[in-house]
C-alpha cells in the first residue's frame, strides 16, 4: 500500500473519530520547500463537511496521526495545509522492498483484463519513412511499452497502405524511366529507390500540366487531363482487375519497400507483432454497411449512396458507400477494426497513433462502431499528435523535400560524434565502441527530444539542440546513468548487505521520494497515453540524483554503512533510469 493510501485511510479515521463525519476523498500535494514535511494534506476541501477553523482541523488530524500512525514522525500546520513528516524507517523499508529488475511490480496477473492493440507507423509504400513517421513510430512503440508495464497485454500492429493511385504513380514512373533499376544494381535501399520514382512522377506530371496550360487548357483541366496521370489511373484499374503484369510489378516494388522499411525499423528500435495490408482490407466493411442499413444506423440516398447521419451527435453526415457500390476509407477502417477483433478475440480496445489532421475521422469512426453495437468501441483511443517542423520549414514527399528517417538517424550519430570528440571523454575506446556510443547517444537524443513533449503539441525539432549534455535532454540523462555505473565500478567493498537502521540525509530522502513516484507515473502515462510523463519524470529523478551527488559524499562517506546505503541507492536510481528509458525505447551506455 502506498503512503498516500495509508494516510488517506488514517485521515478519514481521524475525522470520523474527532468529528463523527465521513469523508470520501483526501487531497494531497507535495510539501513546499520552505516548510518541514514530506507530504501535505489540503484541509480546505474538508470545510464543506467539517465546520471549523482549518488550522484547528489540521492540528486535530496531525495529533491523531502522530499518536496512531507509526509512519508519521511530526507535523506542522500552515493556514489550511497540514504538512506531515514521515519517519526515515518508512523510506528505508520502501527502499529495501523495491524490485527494479523489471517495472516496479506492475505485471499482468493473468486475469480477465482484455488486451490492447496499438497501431502505429502505417506508411505508404511509395516513399521512405520520414521525420513525421519517426514521431509516429516512437509514440506508438513507447505507448505500447508503457501499457505493458502497467500490466496490460499488448499487440503492436500497423496497416500498410500498399494500394491506390499514389502507389501506381511510383510504379508507372519506374516502368517509364527506371531502366530496370533495382536495389541490388543501384545499392539503394528499396524504399528510397521507389521514393525517387514518386518524385520523378511529380516532376513529369508538372511538365505535362504546364504544357497543357501553354496549349490553352485551364489549370483545372490540365491537372485532370495530364497523360501521365490518366495512365496511372488506368494502371490502378488494371491492378483492381487483377492484371497479372501490373500485380507482378506491384508485388516486386512493394517488396523492395518492405525490405527498406525493415532496416529503418531495426535502426529505430521499433517492432510489430502483426501486420495488416490495405490491399487485403480495402473491401472489408461492406458487409457491415448492409447490416447498418437493416438496423437503421445507415441511410440510403436516392442516388444509391449510403450515409451515416451524425448531426444529432454534433458531427455531420458521413458517406460509407458510394453510389457505384464502392467503399470509402471510413468503410475500410470499420471493417479492419472488426477484423482485428476476429483475429485477436482477447483484444478489448485499440489505440490508433495518427496525426491530428485525422481527429475528425476518428471521432466519426469510433461513433459509427458504437452505433453498430460493438461494445469494445467504448475502448478505442486516437493517440493524436502534432506535426514535427524543422527550422527549414514544412516537408513535402512528392517534391522530395522530406527529412529522410535514415538520413536523420545517421545525422544524429554524426552530431553526437562531433560533440563527444570536442568534450574529449573517450580515451581508451576502440573505434567500434565509439561508433556504438555515438549511435546510442544520437538516437537517445532524437527519441527523448520528441517523446518529452506532450503528444498533442507541435514540435520544432533541432538536431543540435537535442544533443546537449546539459538540461532536459537524452544525453544528459544517459551521462548521469553512466556516471552512476562508474561509481558502482569503483566501490571496492561488499554493498549487498540489507540495512534497516539508517538515518537519512535530507538529499537521500528527497531521492527516495522521487523513486516512490515511479509506479504511479507509469500508471498515469498508461492512462493518458503520454510518454512525456515518463520522460520528464526521469529528468526530475536525474536532477534529484545530481543534487544528491553534489551534496553528499558517496564513496568517501565516514562510515561503511553510509557508503553501502549510498551505493545501493545510486544503483537503484540507475536501474530506474534504465527501466524508464526502456519504456521510451532508449538505450543507456555503461560508459560515456
Amino acid at each position: 500500500m502506498s503512503l498516500q493510501e495509508t494516510l488517506s485511510i488514517q485521515i478519514k479515521q481521524a475525522v470520523k473519530t474527532t468529528y463523527n463525519i465521513s469523508l470520501d476523498a483526501i487531497e494531497f500535494q507535495a510539501t513546499r520547500k520552505e516548510f518541514p514535511g514530506d507530504i501535505t494534506v489540503v484541509i480546505f476541501p474538508m470545510l464543506r463537511f467539517v465546520k471549523g477553523n482549518p488550522v484547528q482541523i489540521g492540528t486535530d488530524i496531525g495529533n491523531y496521526l502522530v499518536n496512531n500512525v507509526k509512519e508519521v514522525k511530526a507535523f506542522n500546520v500552515v493556514k489550511g495545509f497540514l504538512n506531515i513528516e514521515i519517519n526515515d524507517a518508512f523510506y528505508v523499508q520502501f527502499f529495501n522492498e523495491i524490485n527494479v529488475v523489471e517495472y516496479y511490480g506492475y505485471v499482468n496477473d493473468g486475469g480477465e483484463a482484455k488486451a490492447i492493440m496499438v497501431e502505429y507507423s502505417s506508411p505508404n509504400t511509395n516513399k521512405p519513412l520520414h521525420l513525421g513517421h519517426i514521431r509516429n513510430n516512437l509514440l506508438g512503440y513507447s505507448v505500447a511499452e508503457i501499457l505493458k508495464a502497467s500490466g496490460k497485454k499488448v499487440y503492436k500492429t500497423q496497416i500498410i497502405n500498399d494500394r491506390g493511385i499514389h502507389i501506381c504513380k511510383s510504379m508507372l514512373a519506374w516502368k517509364r524511366y527506371g531502366n530496370n533499376e533495382t536495389p541490388e544494381n543501384t545499392g539503394l535501399k528499396g524504399d528510397k529507390l521507389v521514393g525517387n520514382y514518386y518524385v520523378k512522377f511529380d516532376q513529369e506530371y508538372k511538365k505535362e500540366v504546364a504544357k497543357l496550360i501553354q496549349d490553352g487548357n485551364s489549370e483545372d483541366d490540365a491537372k485532370k487531363q495530364a497523360p501521365i496521370l490518366l495512365e496511372a489511373q488506368n494502371m490502378l484499374l488494371k491492378w483492381e482487375a487483377g492484371d497479372k503484369e501490373t500485380v507482378a510489378l506491384w508485388k516486386m516494388m512493394n517488396q523492395w519497400v518492405y525490405d527498406g522499411f525493415n532496416i529503418t525499423y531495426k535502426n529505430l528500435g521499433v517492432d510489430f507483432d502483426t501486420l495488416y495490408y490495405e490491399s487485403n482490407t480495402y473491401l472489408l466493411g461492406k458487409e457491415f454497411v448492409a447490416e447498418g442499413l437493416k438496423s437503421g444506423v445507415f441511410i440510403k440516398e436516392e442516388d444509391g449512396s449510403v450515409w451515416c447521419d451524425l448531426t444529432e451527435d454534433g458531427l455531420d453526415k458521413k458517406i460509407v458507400q458510394r453510389s457505384d457500390g464502392t467503399a470509402v476509407y471510413m468503410t475500410q477502417d470499420i471493417g479492419t477494426a472488426i477484423q482485428r477483433i476476429k483475429d485477436f478475440p482477447d483484444v478489448g480496445g485499440m489505440v490508433y497513433t495518427v496525426g491530428n489532421e485525422q481527429d475528425y475521422h476518428f471521432k466519426v469512426l469510433f461513433l459509427i462502431l458504437k452505433k453498430l453495437g460493438f461494445e469494445w468501441a467504448e475502448n478505442l483511443y486516437h493517440l493524436s499528435y502534432g506535426m514535427v517542423d524543422l527550422p527549414s520549414g514544412k516537408m513535402k514527399s512528392r517534391e522530395g523535400t522530406v527529412v529522410d528517417a535514415d538520413d536523420l538517424i545517421d545525422e544524429m550519430a554524426s552530431t553526437a560524434s562531433d560533440i563527444s570528440e570536442e568534450l574529449g571523454k573517450l580515451e581508451g575506446y576502440s573505434e567500434e565502441e565509439k561508433q556504438d556510443l555515438y549511435k546510442t547517444i544520437g538516437l537517445g537524443a532524437l527519441k527523448y527530444f520528441i517523446l518529452k513533449v506532450d503528444p498533442k503539441k507541435r514540435i520544432l525539432f533541432d538536431p543540435k539542440e537535442s544533443i546537449d549534455f546539459q538540461g532536459n535532454t537524452g544525453p544528459f540523462i544517459q551521462y548521469t546513468y553512466a556516471r552512476i555505473q562508474s561509481i558502482i565500478r569503483k566501490a571496492d567493498f561488499d554493498y549487498s548487505v540489507v540495512l534497516n537502521d539508517v538515518v537519512l540525509h535530507e538529499k537521500e530522502k528527497e531521492l527516495l521520494k522521487q523513486l516512490q513516484l515511479f509506479p504511479e507515473v507509469i500508471q498515469n502515462a498508461a492512462d493518458t497515453h503520454s510518454p512525456a510523463l515518463i520522460a520528464n519524470y526521469t529528468y526530475d529523478l536525474v536532477k534529484e540524483f545530481n543534487s544528491f551527488y553534489q551534496n553528499v559524499s558517496i564513496l568517501g562517506a565516514d562510515h561503511l554503512n553510509e557508503k553501502i546505503f549510498r551505493v545501493q541507492l545510486s544503483k537503484k536510481v540507475a536501474l530506474t533510469i534504465k527501466n524508464a528509458f526502456r519504456l521510451l525505447g532508449i538505450d543507456v551506455p555503461e560508459r560515456m
